[in-house]
Formats: C-alpha cells, structure tokens, sequence
C-alpha cells in the first residue's frame, strides 16, 4: 500500500533565506580552517593508553562503549565537537590519528572508542555491520539497484546517510583523489530560491525513495519522506538521487513530474559547483564527522594504487548522539522511530548487530 501524505500535513516551507553557522559556502570554509581539529600528543597517548585497555580486557571491537574506553581530557573536547557537529556548521575533521603504526584491528579500535564518545552506533546495512569498510569491492551499484555506493569505486554522488551523524576514518588514501566533498543543505535551499524559486516547494513535498532491497519487516521495498524538512525552526535534509531515482522500478510508485525531475538534478547541479561545496582532502589518520540533517556529502573521482594493499581504504561509523535534535515524524519510516539517542541504521529480518574486520 502506498503511503500518501496531504498537502495539509506537509511540514512548513521557511521564508527567505536561510542564515547561520550551518549555511555556509566553500570559499567561507577555505578561509576558516576551525572545523580542523588536530589532536595533541596528549591525545594521541589518551587514545592509545585506552585502546590497549580495551585488548588487556579481551573486548571485543563492539563491546567498547565509552565507560571501558576513558579518554580523561579528550573525551571533553570530543563532546564539544560534537556540539558543532550538531548546532553548528555541521562537520568537522580530526587529524592526527597514527594509523600507519597500527594495525587495522587497533585503528579500529582507537576509532570505535571515538565513536563511543559520540555516541551509540548503527548497524549500516542489512548484514548488521557497525563497523562499516568503504573500499572498492567491484560494486556496480549505479546499475544494480541492491548494491550500495561504499563498497563501489570511483565518485560518489552528493547524500545523506539513515543516521544522525557519520564518521569516516581513512587508514590509506587514493594514490591521487578521493577527496571528500560536502555542502550545507541550507545553502541548496538559498541557492534554488535564487535560481528557481517554483521549485523551492518540490524540496519540500514527499518524495518516494527505494530501499534497494535492505527491507524493514512490514515495510515496502520504498519510503516515503520530503528532501527537506522544517521543522521546530530547523532545516532537516535527507537526499539520495540514486535512491529516489531508482525507486521508479517499482509500478505501484508514482511516476515522477517533470517539476520533480528537474529539482533532484538542480539539487545536484548546485552541490558540483565547487563554490558551493567543500572538498576535503583525506589523509591517512584523518576522521571526518558530519551531521546528515545539515549536510550532504559525496566522493570526488579516485585514481588508485595497482598494489592492493596500498589501495583507498576508510572505515565507518554511523552514529546515534544523546544531545540530537528532534525529528519530523516521517523519518520515523527510514529511522526506525525518532527517538533521540535510539534512532537510524538499518534493521531488517535476520539483521544481528557485528564489527567485522574485513570487508564483505
């Protein structure tokens, strides 16, 4: 049955143009480099002491949470930088992590340690995978609808992940690209009311996406929620093109209107712009942590190293903060239920939460 939705009970389109930390553009992140927090041997040696901590113990990667993981000084700063990450401008990168004298078994858990201090994670797929691998297992995912973009190569188009915040480790760089690209949902939204402000009203009408076969149990292989959301005086996005697009295979969808059509591909035409988004360069050690109401984020093009074991490899989270923000009911469909601090991922039948250490 498809679920359908009243012009009633659509959420508020907001007037004007949007401002705040969160509606920045690249050129105002090129010239103010404070969302780069680079850790101090401090933290480094915190990160490490508790790490170890973890294997002395025998936990596994995870039953670390942040009670058997204590960072005495960085877990503060940890917290405020989730506090950016969530009222702030959205994102921001850590460096410094010393991964090329780790193992991939101990950068995992130096990372997952982190990631406890922002939060619960989120099984990421429907094998139940909390530790996620992004690397190039062949995927074609552009051509299968059941396949999902990480574990593909080459660019990624700009998103949003099911999960309030997530977290990209790198353990080894593209030997050229693969920078991360980011732009603010807020500046899409001033951007389309200059360019086509008829088409500001689509951004917020309900669109139905495909679940690419990661089905809920009682749910329909598609969702059903708008791109952007207003709501308690927030800008709340929520896009994939690949997803919305390829939820046409299905007969029982709605056909898509011209008007629809041409929104999803200036969405995308607005996020290439490079005055618009931020391209951020992944170096090994680098953490990348983004809140995924406010920004969308993608994948520059790659070229890779002939060796395997020297090839793009990050590892990731998806994170469920404490101090999250309330969320319009529909998301309840994609987050399993909105409740802050116990929402997102993916959960299907048979689904059994894991931290694999290898990609599969």
């Amino acid at each position: 049955m498809i679920e359908q939705t009243t012009l009633s009970e659509l959420p508020p389109v907001p007037e004007g143009m949007l401002e705040g930390p969160a509606a920045w553009r690249a050129q105002d992140m090129q010239k103010d480099l404070s969302w780069q927090y680079i850790l101090s041997d401090t933290e480094i040696q915190e990160l490490d002491d508790a790490m170890r901590s973890t294997v002395a113990n025998g936990l596994e990667i995870i039953e670390i949470d942040q009670s058997n993981f204590p960072l005495p000084t960085f877990g503060d700063r940890l917290r405020e930088l989730r506090r950016d990450i969530m009222d702030g401008r959205g994102f921001v990168q850590i460096r410094g992590i010393p991964v090329g004298g780790y193992s991939k078994e101990e950068a995992a858990r130096v990372y997952f340690g982190i990631g406890a201090h922002m939060g619960t994670p989120r099984s990421q797929n429907a094998e139940g995978h909390v530790l996620g691998h992004v690397c190039d297992l062949g995927h074609d995912f552009v051509n299968d609808a059941n396949l999902r973009g990480y574990r593909g190569g080459g660019p990624l188009r700009f998103h949003t992940d099911s999960v309030d915040i997530v977290g990209l480790l790198c353990l080894r760089a593209a030997m050229e690209g693969g920078e991360s690209t980011i732009i603010s949902a807020s500046t899409i939204h001033n951007e389309m009311l200059k360019r086509r402000p008829e088409l500001v009203k689509e951004l917020y009408r309900p669109i139905h996406r495909d679940r690419r076969g990661e089905v809920p149990e009682g749910k329909d292989p598609w969702w059903v929620m708008p791109i952007f959301q207003w709501y308690e005086g927030r800008l709340n996005s929520h896009f994939s093109g690949l997803y919305i697009r390829s939820s046409q295979r299905f007969e029982a969808v709605p056909r898509f209107t011209d008007a629809q059509f041409e929104t999803f591909d200036l969405i995308e035409e607005i996020a290439e712009d490079p005055a618009n988004h931020l391209a951020i360069e992944f170096k090994e050690g680098d953490i990348q942590l983004l809140n995924n109401h406010e920004i969308l984020h993608g994948r520059a093009d790659y070229r890779d190293w002939e060796d395997p074991a020297k090839r793009r490899y990050l590892l990731r989270l998806w994170v469920c903060p404490p101090n999250g923000r309330p969320l319009p009911p529909s998301y309840a469909e994609r987050y399993g239920n909105i409740d802050i601090g116990d929402r997102g991922g993916i959960v299907c039948p048979g689904t059994e939460f894991k931290a694999p250490l290898d990609p599969i």
